[in-house]
Order: C-alpha cells, then structure tokens, then sequence
C-alpha cells in the first residue's frame, strides 16, 4: 500500500508558526495583519497561490514582498522544527514495519521539506515525496498521479491523509482513497463532504484503516 501524507498539519503541528510568519511577513511588507482563521485557510497551498489568496487586492510587488518575507522568517523559527502531533513517529514506524511505502505530499518548498527532514534525521525514511514548487500546487492532483507512477501504484491501492480541503479535493479527483485528520488547519466539518474513508482525532487511529 503507498501511504501519502500532508506535512505541515498533518505530521506536523506547525499551524502556530505559520500563522506567525505570514502575519510578520505581511506587516514587515507595509499591509494589516490578517486573522489567523485566515492563514489556516490557506495551509496546504503552495506559498505563491497561497499568498494570492490570502491577499487578492495587493500588488505584485507586494506579493512577492510578503513570499519572501515569509520565508526568511519560517526560516529563522524553523531552526527548530515543529512538534509532530503524539503517535506519528511510532505510526509511521508501524506501517513501515509492515512493508507500506511512506510518501510526502506537501505545499512545502523542496528546499524546506529537505531541511526539515534532515533536521530530523529523516532524510532517508520516506520512500518519496512531492512538494509544490516542483509540480502543481494542492488541489489540483498532479503530484498525487507523479506519486502513483513513480512507485508504479494504482490509485485505488494508496491512500491521502490530509488536515485540509486541498488534501481531500485532490484524492477526490482521482478516486484515491483518503483519510481526514481533524486536528489540522481545516475544521473536520470541512472535510467530510470529500468522502473520507476514515476521520480520525489521533495520528495513531489511522492504523484502523485497512485495504480488505
């Protein structure tokens, strides 16, 4: 089975960081601070989607002020990475145990899922992994079908467990099963109009689901 799993939300319990990062940016880049309801929306896309959503009537200039001022400042406070949610090291070691592959679906930068990893010491445990700035941005699917061929797996043999709307959309438009988290960005409510499979409220629960 080819598990495929969200990052920031997901894993890991990153929200409040991110939260801090775009408002600083925003600030630093002469705009009103934003509500935090409103950045969480927003977790999951890649940053330059991301930012056009949260700020539709900025101007280009101001745009790519506030990306960058977002990553020199995630940069800083990642020095030390965020907490994983409770059960995910010891989940994630179980499904590995079991011979599943691991995979990484993420509206993270390449650069930033690999500092994050290598932080961890992490760097060689997930089998692959996709993040935006190389392929589409979540919800569209592509790199949820780069997944699939790279490991030579249908879709119905895989599943996405994601905190967000983006996370269940894109499994949704490729028939991929899909767990929900509700721990996440996105209240559950949100996600359950996707189908999910499965919604849990403990990274652990996730080992209730099984391919019959």
């Amino acid at each position: 089975m080819l598990y495929i799993f969200d990052w920031d939300g997901t894993i890991s319990n990153s929200a409040a960081k991110i939260v801090s990062c775009m408002n600083a940016a925003i600030v630093q880049a002469g705009l009103p601070a934003v509500e935090d309801v409103a950045i969480k929306n927003i977790i999951g896309l890649g940053l330059p989607e991301a930012v056009a959503r949260l700020l539709p009537e900025v101007s280009a200039e101001q745009l790519q002020a506030v990306r960058d001022g977002y990553s020199a400042f995630f940069i800083d406070a990642d020095v030390k990475p965020s907490p994983f949610f409770d059960g995910v090291m010891d989940t994630l070691q179980t499904l590995a145990a079991e011979g599943h592959i691991l995979t990484v679906a993420t509206g993270k930068s390449r650069r930033g899922l690999d500092r994050v990893l290598a932080k961890l010491e992490l760097t060689d445990f997930f089998h692959g992994s996709r993040c935006a700035d190389e392929t589409a941005s979540k919800p569209d699917p592509k790199m949820l079908l780069e997944l699939l061929a790279e490991f030579d797996v249908d879709a119905a043999d895989a599943v996405m467990i994601g905190d967000t709307e983006y996370d269940m959309a894109m499994a949704q438009a490729i028939d991929m099963p899909r767990i929900a988290v509700s721990f996440g960005a996105h209240h559950i409510d949100r996600l359950r109009p996707y189908n999910p499979e499965l919604c849990v409220d403990h990274f652990g629960d996730i080992l209730q689901w099984r391919k019959s």
